[in-house]
């Protein structure tokens, strides 16, 4: 990545994209006293430097499960019988391409993998567990803690001001 600097208005518009990125480029730009062309610039620059990997919708998990009749969310630490970086690649690919494994953390040290993952219920969740945890002869010890309640949610990650 080339020389890349960051000013008091980049960081304004980072905390707030990450406040609410469904907000207009006029609303932006008067949030952080530029010009609506300005603003769109440096929002643009922002995604083009990578600093913004992508913008999507979060969905209310408890709506959504009432809707559904379900939902189950799972913290799931996972421990390999082998830790070589084939191994670990291979584990890690296949717990990234599962749907409802929404986050999957290399992690030391402890468990070689900490899950965070959305099921429909418990049937679910032990499909995901066969087709994850003992479809592979190399992982050695699954713990997972079942969420009885989300006091915290957050995707923002700190901006500190210059």
């Amino acid at each position: 990545m080339e020389s890349f600097t960051l000013d008091k208005t980049d960081l304004q518009l980072l905390d707030l994209l990450q406040h609410d990125a469904g907000q207009s480029n006029q609303q932006l730009a008067a949030q952080v006293n530029v010009s609506p062309p300005t603003c769109l610039r440096r929002v643009k620059r922002l995604h083009d430097a990578g600093l913004i990997e992508r913008q999507v919708a979060i969905v209310q998990p408890d709506r959504l499960a009432a809707l559904q009749g379900h939902g189950l969310a799972c913290i799931v630490e996972v421990s390999l019988d082998r830790q070589g970086a084939e191994q670990l690649d291979a584990f890690e690919a296949l717990a990234v391409q599962e749907p409802c494994v929404q986050q999957c953390w290399r992690v030391s040290p402890g468990p070689d993998f900490v899950l965070v993952a959305h099921t429909r219920d418990m049937p679910g969740y032990l499909a995901l567990s066969q087709r994850l945890f003992t479809g592979t002869a190399n992982v050695r010890n699954v713990r997972a803690f079942f969420a009885t309640h989300r006091a915290k949610f957050t995707t923002k990650v700190p901006v500190t001001p210059i």
